[in-house]
């Protein structure tokens, strides 16, 4: 029986909320507290307890560095029961070590699942994305594309002006220049200082995020990530690895990537099925943050399966 046969994801999806719940727990006793590592420390503690429990052969493909980072959940570890089926987990246990704490909106905890073999091991580099949601012809935007002929297509594709549309960026020194290019066109920008996961996902849900597309460059694994989630919501990924030095580049090729210059599309960092969850540890824009009221704690998670093109927001509310 194949990976692909035995990825049971109705069964599975349930197990999933439950490890970004306990991740995005964890962490929310740090909010606000100054101590980044530790909130990250406390989300990576949980989350492998959670996984570990879980009838599974997995294998975190996308994880927080190499093997010698640990006790971080680091790229090859092992998790499960070791009974079950073999799948590829990509994760962030915590996206935005800093929005939480500083107590900004939009941290996450994030995670996804698919058979073994189908998700791209992307290594710890730089990736350079863009992203837009539903409902658009393949090609659309394109990364060959400046930015602003990116914006001028979007909006042609959508009847409108440039001036409409709306583009979400990572706030970096490296992107003023394509910041100053995509205003050259009167579109607007909403800068975020973290978490360009939940960037890429406001492209999904255009009309109630108001964010039209992603651009800009920032972790390679955080792109799996985020294709992951745009795979059950639908809309376009387009991701090229960027490398610094020689030591980058060796790390790609250990994690058997051969063609430096590709440009990968969604379904070519994910094919297979997948499930997603992120659950909100601050509020924002996608998922509510941790409530704690006397007696009680509540969360909210975002689950979604490729498969069915379902997507659930789920309370969750526990006795403290």
């Amino acid at each position: 029986m194949t990976a692909i046969s035995q990825f049971q994801d109705r069964m599975l999806s349930l197990g999933l909320a439950r490890v970004s719940e306990a991740a995005a727990l964890a962490s929310a006793k740090l909010v606000g507290r100054g101590d980044e590592k530790a909130a990250d420390q406390a989300a990576v503690d949980a989350m492998r307890t959670q996984l570990n429990m879980l009838d599974i052969k997995g294998r975190v493909v996308i994880g927080e560095g190499e093997r010698d980072e640990a006790p971080m959940l680091y790229i090859g570890e092992e998790v499960g029961t070791g009974t079950g089926p073999e799948v590829d987990i990509a994760l962030d246990p915590l996206e935005g070590t800093t929005l939480t704490a500083k107590d900004f909106p939009n941290a996450l905890t994030v995670i996804a699942m698919a058979p073994r073999g189908s998700m791209l091991h992307a290594p710890d580099v730089y990736m350079d994305k863009l992203a837009i949601g539903p409902g658009f012809a393949s090609d659309t935007v394109t990364m060959d594309m400046s930015p602003s002929d990116r914006v001028r297509a979007l909006a042609k594709a959508k009847g409108c002006a440039p001036s409409d549309i709306t583009v979400c960026v990572l706030e970096r020194p490296r992107h003023e220049d394509m910041i100053e290019d995509i205003r050259s066109t009167g579109a607007a920008i909403r800068l975020i200082m973290d978490g360009d996961v939940a960037g890429v996902i406001h492209c999904a849900e255009a009309a109630l995020t108001g964010i039209d597309m992603y651009m800009g460059s920032g972790g390679a694994p955080e792109g799996v990530l985020a294709a992951s989630a745009l795979k059950c919501m639908g809309g376009q990924i387009y991701g090229k690895l960027l490398f610094r030095n020689e030591d980058e580049i060796a790390r790609a090729r250990r994690a058997g990537i051969e063609d430096l210059d590709r440009v990968y599309t969604r379904d070519e960092m994910v094919t297979g099925d997948v499930i997603f969850a992120a659950t909100g540890v601050t509020d924002g824009s996608i998922v509510k943050g941790i409530r704690t009221e006397p007696g009680w704690v509540t969360t909210e998670t975002l689950l979604m399966r490729s498969k069915t093109g379902s997507l659930r927001r789920m309370t969750y509310r526990s006795p403290l």
